[in-house]
């Protein structure tokens, strides 16, 4: 049973807890971030609709996250957010866009972080080994995650983050072309998805760039980089 589950799983089945803890937090502060600076910057929407809080239950998209643990791609309840509410719609939307992949980074640095505390400081000398297995795979699985989050939603495809932000940063001529064409954005994120050949020369490329992202971050602490 065990066995057939896990054929239709991206990640191994006796992680899934790490795993859905992991993406609970990722999603959640993801969404949170561009809750709570749109609601800063003067549009109260996600305010009101009760999104400006750390509670997973408010972000988590349970279709999106079905995904994610079968096709290692997924997402979130979107964040409604009125441009024309903020003081400088262009210049505070790209705030808003970008502080989403920017917290999944933080999250990747933090879990960097906690990694070289436990390594530096012996803490988990004394635990058992279950104990610091579980903590190395959920380090592991929280850097990685978030690193791929942070790069994913940087796609310059609707519906992501970076979209909006080439959007906001294109004159009028060209942001109008590109929501004459937004629809089509959806089914061609789809088909980069879910056809392998086209996953393996546009997306697997860009995921590749997680790599060298982690590597600095354990540098910057003096320790060697631990992939997934």
């Amino acid at each position: 049973m065990m066995d057939f589950l896990e054929q239709f799983l991206w990640y191994p089945l006796d992680h899934l807890p790490f795993i859905l803890i992991v993406l609970a937090l990722a999603f959640t502060v993801h969404e949170f971030a561009h809750a709570y600076s749109a609601y800063k910057f003067g549009d109260p929407t996600a305010r009101d609709q009760g999104r400006v809080t750390l509670n997973p239950m408010a972000h988590l998209d349970p279709i999106g996250t079905l995904l994610l643990l079968i096709a290692g791609f997924g997402w979130a309840k979107p964040v409604p957010v009125v441009r024309s509410r903020f003081r400088y719609p262009r210049l505070m939307g790209i705030v808003v866009s970008a502080v989403g992949p920017l917290s999944n980074l933080l999250l990747a640095f933090i879990g960097v972080a906690l990694y070289s505390l436990f390594a530096h400081t012996g803490w988990l000398d004394g635990a058992s080994i279950g104990v610091r297995l579980a903590v190395s795979i959920f380090l592991n699985y929280l850097i990685n995650i978030n690193v791929l989050l942070f790069i994913f939603n940087l796609i310059p495809l609707p519906p992501l983050d970076g979209y909006r932000i080439v959007e906001d940063l294109s004159p009028p001529r060209v942001r109008e072309k590109l929501d004459r064409y937004a629809q089509w954005g959806v089914f061609v994120f789809l088909l980069l998805v879910f056809i392998p050949d086209l996953r393996a020369v546009t997306l697997g490329p860009l995921f590749g760039l997680a790599s060298p992202i982690i590597f600095g971050m354990f540098s910057l602490f003096g320790l060697s980089f631990l992939s997934n």
